[in-house]
């Protein structure tokens, strides 16, 4: 068992999902967010640390006495190149770095489907890896972590597992998410194989359950040793029916390939 765990974006709605169930045995859980992070209940065995991912002193204190880092931290929509340039691109270096520095070798990075969002939903499975095809802003920011997390990886021998997450929310909120749901006790799992796996190196695999409707292979993340034992089939009468040629249908990235997400125009003001 992985004993000191920092979690950053713990205040965030995955890593609010993430604390109760990566809870284990003496596991401490270091949460780390700008924002406020309610303050441990009960028997919880969690440290508190209120700090900006891009605060390079900041995050050197926090890796120490580290086991591994789950990093969450970052914006988690679409915002300003500057704002997005300044806290997930500065932010994840900040965080290679300083568990570099600290000698904290194991690092999961939250990617997700927007790295490759313009990628065409095939009628099959996507592979393991698809090439980078950013929908967005944020789209290009998981995509420079992946590409810093390989930086990291190949140059100091660390291990860093990219995780390409779909939707983790406590049920699907669409049709679309019949195909890219990650349940979050299937989250904590998948967690929990990429903390545990001997010499990863680097990596990306993708962060969904086994869906019935999924679009994505799970065979690198089954090689690591996860078990997803969730299936969003069984809310499918909760959410309709998918349209086959809806835009959040035809591209991996869904509606976020649509003009409403044309950040560079709306800025320009064109």
């Amino acid at each position: 068992m992985t004993a000191r765990i920092l979690i950053t974006g713990a205040a965030g709605g995955l890593g609010t999902l993430m604390r109760p169930r990566l809870a284990e045995g003496d596991r401490v859980l270091r949460l780390l967010d700008i924002a406020e992070i309610p303050a441990a209940d009960g028997g919880e065995n969690v440290e508190v640390v209120q700090a900006s991912v891009t605060d390079m002193a900041a995050m050197e204190e926090a890796m120490s006495g580290v086991d591994a880092v789950i990093h969450l931290g970052g914006l988690s929509l679409e915002s300003s190149w500057e704002r997005t340039l300044e806290v997930n691109i500065d932010g994840t270096h900040t965080v290679l770095e300083a568990a570099r520095r600290q000698g904290v070798t194991r690092v999961l990075l939250a990617s997700s489907n927007h790295a490759v969002g313009y990628a065409p939903r095939s009628d099959g499975e996507a592979g393991d890896y698809l090439f980078p095809r950013p929908d967005t802003y944020y789209g290009v920011s998981k995509v420079a972590m992946e590409g810093l997390g390989s930086l990291y990886a190949d140059r100091y021998g660390m291990d860093v597992i990219a995780i390409r997450i779909g939707s983790c929310f406590e049920k699907p909120r669409d049709a679309r998410m019949l195909s890219t749901w990650l349940s979050p006790d299937d989250a904590a799992r998948l967690f929990e194989a990429c903390v545990a796996a001997p010499s990863p190196g680097f990596r990306v695999v993708w962060g969904v359950s086994d869906n019935t409707r999924r679009w994505f292979s799970l065979d690198e993340a089954f090689a690591l040793g996860y078990e997803s034992k969730d299936d969003a089939e069984v809310f499918a009468s909760e959410v309709g029916t998918p349209d086959p040629d809806s835009l959040a249908q035809r591209h991996v990235g869904g509606v976020w390939c649509g003009p409403e997400f044309d950040t560079a125009v709306k800025e320009a003001g064109k």
